[in-house]
């Protein structure tokens, strides 16, 4: 075995002469007590092998010992640097965890009233025969969309928050379900705007206009649409072929690991061109112009007698404005939960160099979580009906049944 020495400040394949103290010597244990052969005899100095620094100390083998070596030796100048990046985001990743906690337990708090909430909405309506026209269907459709909020999205938020590694479509299948709640929701408040309008507008061909079947086939196409809305990126309009330039792949079926977030599969194009100057936007303006002119409606129905299908007009109309009121502020909240995080999407598409702060874009994240929990409060306090067949389920199924479980429990012992 062979061992060369190079000194340090010493280029590879610079000229040695034997014995002259930093400079590389050639040494072999069997002859070392014989003179060192001619410098014309002596083997050329190696070359640096893999762009080894000069002046460095490393040891050469004969044959593949040789390269092995080197390889070994490359490896370990190299990793020191990474190293020192892998402990930096060890740092960084344990100075956020705290905050990531925060933000799971929030997420997790809103979806605790979000499901229950909504839930109760669903067995409202079904329990109560006063709840049983078209708007509370639109209603139903509504409540659907935020428990599917708190049970799904909010779960998968939570993952895409601590960004696990994973392939770039299974990331988009991550996304996408927030997409097709979104327009879910809006649709349905859509529909529920339409059909209020149509109640004070033709109050007396209302229900052979508005039939049951009719509703249902609104809101199978409005689920229909958020599919396809929701789904626009899975064909297609995502960010899968800047990653690839960016990491210069060239083969289009490679499938790569990237860290999955929200940013990093869905397109800023998408949603800012399509996703709200399309389909978020537009009805949220539509609504508006339709609860105004509900609202019109309704107070000049209010200063005149009209036939109806009640049999006091002012009383029909008054409880119209009161249900329209309680709608128009479900809108309002839902603009007001939504339209912050799709502003922070027109800044970060249209100004690259603005940074927004962070907290800033879970604020706005909140709000779009929170408003699934926002509704089944405001029927509450709101509409009288659905205040109604809150407190029948809780005295029938929660409240009375514990005290006729006691109440037999105690009435036992004298039989």
């Amino acid at each position: 075995m062979l061992q060369l020495r190079l000194g340090a400040g010493k280029a590879c394949g610079s000229p040695t002469v034997p014995g002259t103290g930093d400079r590389a010597q050639l040494r072999s244990p069997r002859r070392a007590r014989y003179p060192a052969p001619r410098a014309s005899l002596r083997p050329p100095p190696p070359a640096c092998p893999l762009g080894y620094p000069a002046g460095e100390e490393f040891l050469l083998f004969g044959g593949e010992g040789t390269q092995k070596q080197a390889l070994g030796l490359q490896d370990k100048v190299t990793e020191g640097p990474q190293r020192e990046r892998e402990g930096d985001r060890s740092i960084m990743a344990h100075s956020v965890s705290a905050f990531q906690a925060a933000y799971i337990s929030i997420e997790v708090l809103i979806a605790l009233v979000s499901v229950p909430g909504n839930i109760l909405v669903i067995w409202a309506v079904k329990m109560n025969q006063a709840l049983r026209d078209a708007t509370f269907c639109f209603i139903v459709s509504l409540a659907v969309a935020d428990v599917a909020v708190g049970a799904l999205v909010i779960p998968l938020a939570i993952i895409i928050n601590i960004g696990p590694q994973t392939e770039f479509y299974s990331c988009l299948m991550v996304a996408c379900p927030v997409l097709i709640l979104t327009e879910s929701s809006i649709l349905a408040l859509l529909a529920i705007a339409v059909d209020r309008y149509l109640r004070v507008k033709i109050p007396v061909r209302y229900k052979t206009v508005v039939t049951p079947r009719r509703a249902a086939v609104a809101i199978a196409c409005c689920w229909i649409v958020s599919f396809l809305v929701g789904l626009t990126p899975m064909f297609g309009w995502n960010n899968l072929n800047k990653m690839r330039r960016t990491q210069e792949l060239n083969a289009s079926h490679t499938e790569f690991v990237i860290k999955c977030q929200f940013e990093t599969v869905i397109s800023m194009e998408y949603m800012v061109y399509f996703n709200f100057f399309v389909w978020v936007l537009p009805p949220l303006l539509l609504m508006l112009l339709i609860y105004l002119e509900v609202f019109n409606l309704i107070r000049k129905q209010l200063n005149k007698k009209v036939s109806s299908s009640s049999n006091d007009p002012q009383k029909y109309y008054g409880k119209e404005l009161k249900i329209a009121k309680s709608l128009a502020l479900v809108l309002f909240l839902f603009a007001l939960s939504w339209l912050p995080l799709h502003v922070l999407n027109c800044i970060t598409l249209f100004c690259p160099s603005c940074e927004t702060p962070h907290i800033l874009t879970y604020i706005a994240i909140f709000l779009t979580h929170g408003n699934s929990a926002m509704n089944p409060i405001v029927y509450a306090f709101r509409i009288k009906k659905f205040r109604t067949a809150f407190l029948q389920i809780w005295n029938q199924y929660f409240c009375c049944k514990t005290n006729k479980n006691a109440s037999t429990t105690t009435a036992e012992p004298g039989n």
